[in-house]
């Protein structure tokens, strides 16, 4: 039996949907992918990964406030 991680799968979708040129795409075709991409994120957000991710990006958020005092 074969399972798929719905995360996984919607990696790949982003991807290719990334992958085309702006100038092919519709305003319902961009509100699409963000769906998406939020819904990617909400399926991220809980594991382990999720967590990592979090944690760098408020470590280089926070460099960033501080170098630019």
């Amino acid at each position: 039996m074969l399972t798929i991680n719905v995360a996984v799968l919607l990696a790949v979708i982003v991807i290719f949907r990334l992958r085309r040129r702006t100038e092919a795409r519709s305003r319902l075709d961009e509100k699409f992918t963000v769906v998406i991409v939020l819904a990617l994120g909400v399926l991220i957000a809980p594991t382990p990964v999720g967590h990592e991710i979090m944690d760098f990006l408020g470590e280089l958020a926070s460099g960033v406030t501080q170098a630019s005092r």
